[in-house]
């Protein structure tokens, strides 16, 4: 094990199918049932897909035209993020009784560092099944976990025994781990990647670790160092309560496709003012605006423009994403979803620094 590995007591939770469990659990009638959760047959994107559901092809982002042609007898539900909020909430208030130390990743999944915790419990692995029980106890809802030295290992360990499982990769056991793990299973590392290192003749931990960081840097830019230090273990980011957010976005898959740039600004409008309201909500500013585009044929594209000064309120930000949309290649196809959002946010901040220390499991 290198020593510059930061031995942490770290858990990760994540949720099993949270959106599509929830809405078994609340309606008997769907529960062994394939269930998408957002969309319909013709229209819009599958939110969370049941294990049903997955067993035939479908998942979260999936068009649900194509979910529906994996799976006919699939049932869409509409999405209640109301309801999954407040379990989330049920679920957070279960984490904080053992540390403080709680970094939500989203409504169902998060890190903890449990090396100090708040019941001097010795063992990270009892307090994952302590936690997963009693999660059970309050939603009926099962969730999985990853027990390790650092958040990339949890992570990746939260995913090995789904659903309702869990996996503990000891400090001794790490190096020999991601030596054997496959290269798509790295997170932080996507489809396109994983492509492109294979024809590199990357496919798993060792062959990574066998490219020297600037092979690493001159072939994947920034990602360089972070694939050079993971494939050796060594990931110090800290579980951080106060999470950073980088951006805050809006965005609408609508009935029929736009095809005409005056309706496009009209939903940009709408987009905007709800934009506004939550980034008043919160106190923030951004300097870049994005805006995101789904046309018909779901092919994807985005564009930015960054200026100097902050920008909050509509007035100030729409006449960047009017300059944006005139750019004729960009409205030449109907559009099926708008997506707006800012970036570059006052709310950025450098991380902290990770710590080492020697712990046993």
């Amino acid at each position: 094990m290198s020593d510059n590995l930061a031995i942490r007591k770290i858990i990760h939770i994540d949720m099993d199918a949270f959106y599509a469990s929830v809405e078994q659990r609340d309606h008997p009638e769907l529960r062994g049932k394939p269930v998408a959760v957002g969309g319909s047959r013709s229209r819009g994107v599958v939110a969370a897909a049941s294990y049903e559901a997955r067993k035939y092809g479908v998942r979260s982002a999936m068009p649900s035209v194509i979910a529906y042609r994996k799976c006919p007898q699939l049932t869409f539900v509409k999405p209640r993020f109301d309801v999954y909020k407040e379990v989330s909430q049920v679920i957070r208030s279960i984490f904080l009784n053992y540390t403080d130390l709680v970094e939500p990743l989203s409504l169902d999944e998060a890190y903890l560092d449990v090396t100090n915790n708040k019941l001097g419990l010795p063992s990270a692995t009892l307090i994952a099944q302590e936690i997963r029980q009693k999660i059970f106890d309050a939603t009926q809802l099962t969730c999985s976990a990853g027990i390790s030295i650092n958040k990339f290992l949890a992570k990746t360990a939260s995913d090995i025994n789904k659903p309702n499982g869990m996996k503990l990769i000891k400090p001794e056991e790490a190096v020999a781990f991601i030596e054997t793990l496959n290269i798509k299973d790295f997170f932080g590392v996507g489809k396109v990647t994983t492509e492109k290192m294979k024809r590199m003749g990357i496919h798993n931990g060792l062959d990574l670790k066998r490219k020297s960081l600037g092979f690493l840097t001159k072939n994947f830019g920034k990602s360089g160092a972070y694939y050079f230090n993971i494939c050796r273990g060594i990931d110090n980011r800290p579980v951080n309560p106060n999470r950073i957010r980088k951006s805050v976005s809006i965005e609408n898959t609508y009935d029929h496709d736009l095809t005409d740039i005056a309706e496009v600004h009209t939903e940009l409008h709408v987009l905007s003012h709800e934009l506004e309201k939550r980034l008043s909500t919160n106190s923030i500013l951004g300097k870049t605006v994005n805006i995101k585009i789904k046309y018909a044929d779901f092919e994807q594209v985005t564009r930015s423009k960054t200026i100097q000064q902050w920008l909050g309120k509509h007035e100030e930000y729409a006449p960047i994403w009017l300059e944006i949309t005139k750019d004729k290649d960009l409205m030449n196809r109907p559009i099926r979803l708008l997506g707006l959002g800012l970036s570059n946010l006052n709310t950025e901040d450098k991380e902290d620094k990770g710590w080492q220390l020697t712990l046993e499991f």
